[in-house]
């Protein structure tokens, strides 16, 4: 009897620790549960919803957002939205960051996939979206919404792509931008070059380097001065990221897998490295905003974002320098240099925006509605004729009022400023051309790294290091414990979770204590019989 009674239980005793096996591999997996979107919105009571926003100081972008609140509220009003203003979207993701462990997020919050990918961590940190896109009566453009929202096949696909992370949405797209080059093509001409209908790198760097040329006082040719950097660019992590794209090199992977670190990179560092000791390239965070020495006529390729545009140009909305450095040019807005002309890429980015996760389904519920309300015309048309951003929808985009804004540029030089409207044709003309990097928890370190290999390798060059295979086993090496890269995924594509917590650890060791016990007492019980 003992001894069936031991080949019961022994396979029990197996299938029990194997169990524990199994959910000490799962430790650090990230639980996802739907949404459960409420069948009726509780118009009764008073909901309040907090409102995180990006602001460059720009007092329209303001106005746009406390216009679209006042009208939402006016719709909803027992609604009330508060907003609060950020001058950086860094700001925001560390702000973010600090009030999950508190429990004290905003409800709707404008940032990037990049920083989402960080906030979903935790379990049920950020609400997914499908399930409320879905909903008939309070989904994208939903039966019971009180004002004209998008549908779902009306948000553009590449920017709602933009806003996946494994497979799940966690955010609706809010504005769009690429990057653009900002050529002053009087000294390209002057130079003795014809600008060509694609830009290429070698172009750009031949271009860069012939524009270095000075007399004995030190004076440049190409503009009388003695200033000049012929190619700045401003964000040089976008620059790395899209060079090897082009060139089909390794970034990362769906996983999580760093693949920065590879000869493609090592050759662009090279390159980099060349026009820097030269003079001909810095960078914004060497050498200060890239459309500054454009309008002084010290610069001859800025590259920036799109929604930059209004501080490019002689004659640009915002400026950051006195009138008497500023010089009068004519400037053409191109698509980021090519490695092949036939095929061109450009990195697709900008805001979007996410809803955090509340224990009242009526506040997020809320939440939802005022986040899909960004998404209309109105919002939209008004938030992107600021700035060289382009509306999110079709809807938007094809609609008679967007498309009379376009048709308008050079009217004057604020609300039709003829360079900010051709920064936004160049990314409504070459949205299939564009492309996302992989999100993941980790991505945001990962882009900030490939900046700051190109900034690093400047900045020696500069220097006078020398740079070698030495000097580039050592940078990778650097950066890659700066950002922490090796400690977010293995190379087999599963994600690193890491030593179990000394408490689990506790647990699983007492578990397997009373288990060896149990065993150890039947063993005894049958050999006394």
């Amino acid at each position: 009897m003992a001894a069936i009674f031991m080949k019961k239980r022994i396979p029990a005793f197996c299938g029990a620790l194997l169990s524990i096996v199994c959910l000490c591999g799962c430790h650090g997996a990230r639980e996802r549960h739907e949404f459960a979107v409420p069948e009726t919105f509780d118009e009764t009571r008073p909901i309040e919803v907090s409102f995180w926003a990006k602001n460059d100081t720009n007092i329209t972008q303001t106005r746009i957002y406390e216009k679209a609140i006042s009208d939402f509220e006016m719709l909803y009003p027992n609604i009330t939205v508060n907003l609060r203003l950020y001058t950086d979207y860094g700001k925001i993701y560390n702000d973010v960051i600090t009030n999950i462990s508190t429990d004290t997020t905003p409800n709707v919050c404008i940032t990037y996939p990049d920083h989402i990918a960080t906030y979903i961590s935790g379990a049920d940190t950020v609400v997914p979206l499908d399930q409320l896109f879905a909903d008939p009566g309070y989904g994208l453009g939903g039966s019971k919404l009180r004002y004209d929202g998008p549908t779902e096949a009306e948000v553009i696909p590449q920017f709602l792509k933009e806003c996946e992370i494994d497979g799940v949405h966690y955010a609706v797209p809010y504005m769009r931008s690429t990057e653009a080059c900002y050529v002053n093509t009087d000294m390209v001409e002057a130079l003795g070059y014809e600008m060509p209908e694609t830009l290429t790198w070698d172009f750009v760097w031949e271009v860069s380097e012939a524009a270095m040329a000075k007399d004995a006082d030190g004076i440049y040719a190409v503009n009388g001065q003695k200033v000049m950097i012929p190619f700045i660019y401003k964000s040089t992590d976008n620059m790395m990221i899209q060079m090897l794209k082009q060139r089909g090199a390794g970034y990362s992977d769906a996983f999580g897998n760093v693949m920065i670190f590879n000869d493609t990179t090592k050759e662009l560092l090279q390159t980099i490295s060349k026009h820097a000791g030269t003079g001909a390239f810095s960078t914004f965070k060497i050498s200060s905003y890239p459309g500054n020495f454009l309008n002084a006529g010290q610069c001859i390729f800025a590259i920036d974002s799109t929604a930059g545009a209004t501080w490019m140009g002689s004659t640009a909305t915002h400026l950051d320098i006195s009138a008497d450095k500023l010089v009068d040019f004519h400037l053409e807005v191109l698509p980021i240099p090519q490695f092949d002309p036939e095929h061109p890429q450009m990195i697709s980015q900008g805001p979007s925006v996410c809803i955090f996760n509340k224990s009242d389904p009526q506040e997020v519920l809320a939440s939802w509605l005022f986040a899909q309300y960004l998404l209309t015309n109105e919002v939209q048309i008004a938030y992107a004729q600021t700035e060289g951003y382009v509306p999110v929808t079709a809807k938007a985009q094809q609609s008679a009022e967007y498309q009379d804004y376009l048709s308008r540029a050079g009217e004057d030089n604020e609300l039709y400023y003829d360079v900010k409207i051709a920064a936004s044709k160049l990314l409504l003309e070459n949205t299939e051309h564009t492309f996302i990097t992989q999100v993941f928890n980790g991505s945001a370190s990962l882009r900030d790294a490939a900046g700051q290999m190109i900034e690093n390798v400047t900045k020696s060059t500069r220097r006078k290091e020398t740079v070698d295979d030495v000097y580039f086993e050592k940078l990778y090496a650097d950066v890659n414990a700066l950002y922490h890269l090796d400690q977010h995924a293995d190379t087999d594509g599963k994600r690193e979770l890491g030593p179990l917590p000394k408490e689990s650890k506790l647990l699983l060791g007492g578990l397997a204590a009373v288990w060896c016990g149990i065993f150890v007492y039947f063993v005894i019980r049958k050999y006394k019989k």
